[in-house]
Parts: C-alpha cells; sequence; structure tokens
C-alpha cells in the first residue's frame, strides 16, 4: 500500500512515520511505501534524514521512503494521500497572527480573523491538489490535515463530488481524541471503554456525553471539582463554567468564552505562537544535518518535545498558568488517528473516530454538505457519520455562524471576491467591528 504525504518536508512528519512503523497488522493492508512530496527539496532532505533514523532503530518491517517536488509524481498509484501543507509557511502565519493583533482583536493561525487569512490563502492550493488527485489518482483517499481543517475539508470535498468521489476526502484534528482521552482518563477509564458523544465544526466542538457500560459518567465528572480540575480542558474553563455549560469544551474555544483575557495573554507575550514556531523550526531545519541521521533525529525530537510543552501556552497563561500534563506531550494524536482510519479503511477494520466529513443531515440544522466533526463509524465502504441528535441552541448558533465564515472564505477563495472576503472576516464572533475587517484585509493585501 502507498501512502503519499503532501507536505512531506513539514516537521510533524516524523509521527506519522512513527506510527507507520509501529503498524504490526496485516502486511496486506499495510503501508509498503512512503512517498514525501514538498516544494522545498531542502526540508524533503531534512525530515528524509530523521526517518532514516527512525528506520535504522526499528527491527520490524518498515516501508520505503521516496521523496519528490513533482506533484503528480507524488500522487500517482497512492492508495492514501495526506494532505499536510502550509502555504506562505511560518512566515504566512505571523502576518495572519500580527495583522490582527495590530486592530486589537485575536490573531491565532485558525481562529478569528488569523484563521480566515490563512483559509484564504490556502484553499486555492488546497482545491488543485483536489483537482489533481481527482486526474491522477482518483482511487485514492485524501486525508486532510491541512489547517482550517473544516473549510479547507469542504471546499476539497466540492471539487473530488463534482468529480464524481463523493465521501473521499476526510478531514483529521487531534483536539477531540486528546479531550476524550483526557475526560475518561480523569475518570479512571480505559479510553478505549468509553463512547464519546462529540459535535461541532473544526476547532469548535463539545464532548457532550462518556457513557461506560451504559452509564453517561459526565455528570460525575462534572460534579468532582478534583476530577474535572485535573486535565486540560478542566484547568483551562473552570469548573464552575463547565457545570454551567454541562459539557466539556474543545480547548480552543477558550478563545470565544475568554477572548479578553486570551487576547491580553497573545498580546503581552514577546512572541506569538507563529513567531516562535518560526524561530525554533528555522533553527531545526537550519542545524539539521541530512547527512548524519542521528543528529538531525536528536535535533527534532528535542524541538519536538519544546514545541509540545509550549502548545496553547497563552490560553493556559490567561487562566492561571501551568505545565502540560506529561502525558500529553508524547506528540501522538492525529497521526494515531490517521493510521487507525488507514486501517479501517483497508483492512475493513471497523472503528469509531471523530472525524471532519460532510455530516450528511447528522447534525440538524446543518445541510448534507456542511463538514461537521463528528463520531462516525469507518469501514473498508467509508465513513459515516453518526446522527448527533437535537443540539443545544448555543452550540448550534456558534457553529451556524462559524459555517457561514468558512464558506464565505471558500466563495472569496474561488471567485476572489473582496465582498465574500469581507463577510468572512466581519461576520467572525472574534471581530467586533466591519471598519476592523475592512482594515484587515486591506492590511492582508485585499482582494478584488
Amino acid at each position: 500500500m502507498r501512502l503519499t504525504v503532501l507536505g512531506g518536508g513539514g516537521f510533524r512528519v516524523p509521527l506519522v512515520h512513527r506510527a507507520l512503523l509501529k503498524d504490526t497488522g496485516d502486511a496486506a493492508g499495510r503501508c509498503t511505501e512512503l512517498v514525501l512530496h514538498d516544494t522545498d527539496r531542502a526540508r524533503l532532505d531534512a525530515i528524509g534524514a530523521v526517518l532514516a533514523h527512525q528506520r535504522d532503530r526499528h527491527t520490524g518491517p518498515a516501508p520505503a521512503v521516496r521523496t519528490t517536488t513533482d506533484l503528480d509524481e507524488a500522487l500517482s498509484g497512492a492508495d492514501f494521500v495526506f494532505s499536510a501543507i502550509r502555504v506562505g509557511g511560518l512566515a504566512g502565519r505571523v502576518r495572519d497572527e500580527r495583522v490582527p493583533l495590530a486592530e486589537g482583536v485575536l490573531g491565532q493561525e485558525t481562529v478569528g480573523a488569523g484563521g480566515v487569512l490563512y483559509g484564504l490563502r490556502t484553499l486555492p492550493v488546497a482545491v488543485r491538489i483536489a483537482e489533481r488527485v481527482a486526474e491522477v489518482a482518483p482511487d485514492a483517499w485524501l486525508i486532510n490535515f491541512t489547517n482550517p481543517a473544516g473549510m479547507v475539508t469542504e471546499a476539497m470535498d466540492r471539487v473530488l463530488r463534482n468529480r464524481g468521489l463523493p465521501g473521499r476526502v476526510i478531514g483529521i484534528c487531534d483536539s477531540p481524541v486528546g479531550l476524550c482521552r483526557r475526560a475518561a482518563r480523569a475518570l479512571d477509564v480505559a479510553p478505549d471503554r468509553v463512547d464519546y458523544d462529540y459535535v461541532g465544526l473544526n476547532h469548535l466542538g463539545w464532548l457532550r456525553r462518556l457513557t461506560v457500560d451504559g452509564t453517561d459518567r459526565l455528570p460525575d465528572l462534572l460534579a468532582d471539582t478534583a476530577a474535572l480540575t485535573s486535565f486540560e480542558e478542566g484547568r483551562l474553563f473552570g469548573a464552575d463554567w463547565l457545570r454551567a455549560l454541562g459539557a466539556l469544551p474543545n480547548e480552543y474555544l477558550h478563545y470565544y468564552y475568554f477572548t479578553r483575557e486570551a487576547l491580553a495573554s497573545v498580546r503581552s507575550a514577546g512572541a506569538t505562537r507563529g513567531e516562535f514556531l518560526l524561530d525554533q523550526q528555522s533553527r531545526f531545519y537550519e542545524t539539521a544535518r541530512p547527512n548524519d541521521p542521528e543528529q538531525a533525529h536528536r535535533e527534532w525530537e528535542r524541538t519536538r518535545l519544546e514545541r509540545e510543552e509550549t502548545y496553547m501556552a497563552e490560553s493556559r497563561a490567561a487562566s492561571g498558568g501551568r505545565q502540560r500534563d506529561s502525558c500529553d506531550l508524547d506528540g501522538g494524536g492525529y497521526d494515531r488517528v490517521a493510521l487507525a482510519l488507514m486501517r479501517a479503511i483497508a483492512r475493513d477494520e471497523r472503528t469509531t473516530l471523530v472525524l471532519n466529513v460532510p455530516g450528511r443531515g447528522a447534525v440538524p440544522g446543518l445541510d448534507d454538505d456542511a463538514v461537521v466533526e463528528v463520531p462516525c463509524r469507518v469501514d473498508a465502504s467509508g465513513v459515516h457519520p453518526a446522527a448527533t441528535g437535537s443540539v443545544a441552541p448555543d452550540q448550534l448558533g456558534l457553529m451556524l455562524t462559524l459555517k457561514a465564515v468558512e464558506r464565505s472564505t471558500i466563495e472569496a477563495a474561488r471567485n476572489g471576491s473582496r465582498r465574500a472576503a469581507l463577510r468572512a472576516l466581519a461576520l467572525h464572533p472574534l471581530v467586533d467591528s466591519v471598519r476592523v475587517a475592512e482594515r484587515i484585509l486591506e492590511a492582508a493585501g485585499g482582494l478584488r
């Protein structure tokens, strides 16, 4: 089986490779060739060295690794395609963060004006990738990691659906699986014993039930302050607010529920998250020696741990400040979800995963083509989203507003429409004035 990774020189690619090395399942459904595609040959060489060291330390079967800068060559013959691109690089992320912050509103990679700007830059490239997949690898499953994951997945789905390939693109995020895993541990229950009721959009979701042996244990967790504040989201939002909500929000909802505090923390920091990562990863790519795999891997591992330790640091600072739990620092998450997804499709190992897919009516109030983030049954025939039942008015209201933002961004990227881009920015709940939206759009380069 051939897996192609677009953005193959990206920093987190070794996590995917590490997950593939741990796959000891049926050889017929195991990845035997890993193709890395990137537009930057130097980044490919650095990551290739990290993967070489991981392979050398591994005693079992390992996929052959090939690198290329040619997109069609990378796609040809692929069974699965992971899209993990970053258009504009981390320098683009820095601009997405700094332009809104200069106007006094949140600048963040996927949330608020920063997420809209990132989408405007990324969507044209993502659409072209979907077009080439349809042309060169129509039998492949396209798995999207690229942020903003919800709108990118929906734009790609439109392309493939129009080419007669519905349901072939699936969006992945590690935030829901991390939340579910932490909540189960807080209940002292093995995560694989729990059924999770989760509903939302990417980076905008809520865990509503945790069912163990037929009993919803979320009320028990909400009632136990010590257990509730023993993990990331409990400390981030506070026990009182979680009890008021009656649900556990995705960590990114901190930007919506505690906007003033989050914005103040971001603005008081010495650097934005993008600036931190740009400096950190630039040093890795500059110092990693492709001809010395052990040294490259050592530098990657050191940089990875520092990255994990500082994830969502501004939100933790805004809610009192603390270190991340050691169990959240292994870097696993989206790579394990991706492997479970591949195994379910390739081997018919049926499983349930929280994924970003067209809802097909799963969420009342959202149309069939709207990409939502919900538990899905996965098997050899593809992904089947579970019906969520009614959604609380506050949750559905936010989802509808953000879906309108996503679709306006998709329209702007497709047509080059300044009106649609302005609408996307101004309708976002974290942009507090149309005039602010106009200035952000102008400072970012504008559209016609």
